[in-house]
């Protein structure tokens, strides 16, 4: 007899749509309804909307599972909402960087009831095993009730072999002969600065992938709409740029006048696989991530990475790429310059990357999280 559980589709429709999350509950949500068939009947709907409000009230799920949380803001119910509740926890940078994004007064206090709330759930799943003890860290939750499950890659990653195809994606987006390719945000976490610092010391182009990126003149900026408290009015009567947002300056400086960034903005789904094909080195320079997707993503493309040594990155490549210091440019133009020079290091590890994607599975994923439905399901 299989189990029926809901899980909240609102990532796929709203702002997190096209970022990791949205990636991570669409990949999760064709899993179980491949591989899941027997042991789950799975509901998706937005939790949030009327509608969904009225099917979690009539109570025949036997778990709901609430794919998203961050501390600052109310995503979970004040009220259990069902028997059995799991919620994923991607990652908690907003807590390991409390410095460049301030909770604020009105985010302390949600955080609060975002924890008083956490005691209601049955079990979490998160990315990582780094992501695991962080959430133990920070939000004082038993191991035990912490369950990793790796994501997996979208299937638009692979190798292309079609020169034709790739000719007219480097020609669409006038991309250099050889370069350096990031693609996601560029939060402070990310550690972009010390990217284009290392790339112009190994003189290779550096190639941005991500909307953040191409609208950052306008990000930096705080305007009417984004004033939510008395904090927010100081910085927009004095031009003080809010915490978050305080490094895109040092960006915008180094983007200016510089004919070796190219920022592509977001770059649709039919192309950034080919994107990543074309790039002879892909590099991920964060100081923290709770996965890192497209290091994985490169993986499946052939393309080789260059990480730096940060816990999750070092666990999510295992072994497959070359590491360097998040906060030594020499270090990371070396392992760049390395990688576009040392063909015998730049095959190994290729072929470690595609070695290494053996484990992030759909298959593997979907059955984790059975296994996690099935024992909130089955406990007390």
């Amino acid at each position: 007899m299989s189990i029926k559980v809901a899980i909240d589709s609102a990532p796929l429709s709203d702002g997190h749509s096209i970022r990791g999350i949205g990636v991570m509950v669409r990949e999760q949500i064709e899993a179980l309804k491949l591989y899941g068939n027997k042991a789950i009947n799975l509901d998706t709907f937005d939790f949030n909307s009327e509608k969904g409000n009225n099917k979690i009230e009539k109570g025949n799920y036997d778990a709901i599972h609430y794919p998203h949380f961050f501390p600052y803001a109310l995503t979970l119910p004040s009220v259990k909402p069902a028997k059995k509740v799991v919620v994923t926890i991607q990652d908690l940078i907003h807590l390991i960087y409390p410095k460049n994004y301030p909770p604020g007064v009105r985010g302390k206090i949600n955080f609060y009831k975002q924890k008083q709330r956490l005691k209601y759930v049955d079990a979490i799943i998160t990315i990582s095993e780094t992501s695991k003890k962080d959430i133990v860290r920070f939000l004082g939750i038993p191991a035990e009730k912490i369950f990793v499950t790796y994501l997996v890659p979208s299937k638009i990653f692979k190798v292309e072999k079609d020169k034709k195809r790739l000719a007219q994606i480097s020609k669409k987006y006038n991309l250099p002969d050889k370069f350096v390719f990031n693609l996601g945000d560029i939060n402070y976490n990310k550690n972009i600065p010390t990217l284009i610092d290392a790339c112009e010391m190994a003189k290779v182009p550096l190639v941005l992938g991500g909307k953040q990126a191409l609208e950052i003149e306008d990000m930096s900026l705080l305007n009417l709409m984004d004033i939510s408290g008395p904090q927010d009015w100081l910085r927009f009567l004095f031009d003080i740029p809010h915490p978050e947002h305080a490094h895109y300056e040092k960006l915008l400086v180094k983007f200016k006048n510089n004919k070796n960034i190219f920022r592509l903005g977001y770059v649709p789904d039919e192309d950034v696989s080919d994107v990543m094909n074309l790039a002879s080195v892909y590099c991920q320079p964060s100081y923290y991530e709770g996965f890192g997707l497209s290091v994985i993503h490169a993986f499946a493309c052939g393309t080789p990475v260059v990480i730096t040594k940060t816990n999750a990155l070092v666990e999510i490549a295992g072994g497959a790429s070359l590491i360097a210091d998040p906060n030594d440019i020499n270090d990371m133009a070396e392992k760049i310059t390395k990688m576009l020079k040392d063909n015998k290091t730049q095959k190994e590890l290729i072929d470690k990357g595609f070695e290494r994607l053996k484990d992030f599975s759909s298959e593997k994923m979907a059955n984790e999280m059975i296994k996690v439905y099935e024992g909130v399901v089955g406990s007390k």
